[in-house]
């Protein structure tokens, strides 16, 4: 992988199933019950906002549960029920004014390919589907729903985060 300027990313879009949870669907008689996240994940998307970076999510599923939590930690660009995700990054990156290198994406499996590929740097949690290694810059230490999201923004924030502000968090 060619060195990336993890600087100039501006958007950071998300999948959620398999990146901000452990891909695990929790379903009872009446549908979705339970997701998992990790708490980690949800202060790191702070930081993002803090230092002006467009948290997005964009996932094929449909979810009161990623809606709520998405509010929960103020993600405003929330997308669901998206087939087609290449489309949708296409719209925020017009929406936004963003070229392909100020753009970040993480996500775990085939069904994210088009977004990777519309993506300046691409993310991946470390059990990604193995199809999907050759498409990622970085594949991360952390597994699906271990906070693979904070390690990806800890990189995309190296060196930018002091402990003056943390307070308004």
């Amino acid at each position: 992988m060619s060195k990336k300027d993890l600087k100039k990313i501006r958007l950071f879009a998300m999948d959620v199933d398999g990146t901000l949870t452990d891909g695990k669907i929790y379903m009872g008689a009446s549908g979705e019950m339970m997701k998992q996240f990790d708490v980690k994940d949800g202060l790191g998307i702070k930081l993002l906002m803090h230092h002006g970076i467009i948290p997005a999510i964009i996932t094929g599923r449909k979810s009161a549960i990623v809606e709520n939590r998405c509010h929960e930690i103020g993600i405003t660009e929330i997308h669901q029920g998206i087939k087609n995700k290449a489309e949708k990054l296409q719209e925020l990156m017009a929406k936004y004014h963003l070229q392909k290198e100020e753009v970040a994406y993480i996500g775990d499996d085939l069904n994210d390919v088009s977004a990777i590929r519309l993506s300046g740097v691409t993310f991946a949690p470390a059990d990604c589907a193995s199809q999907l290694k050759p498409y990622i810059d970085i594949i991360l230490t952390k597994k699906a729903g271990d906070s693979p999201v904070r390690e990806a923004i800890d990189r995309i924030l190296e060196g930018r985060i002091h402990l003056e502000g943390f307070l308004d968090l």
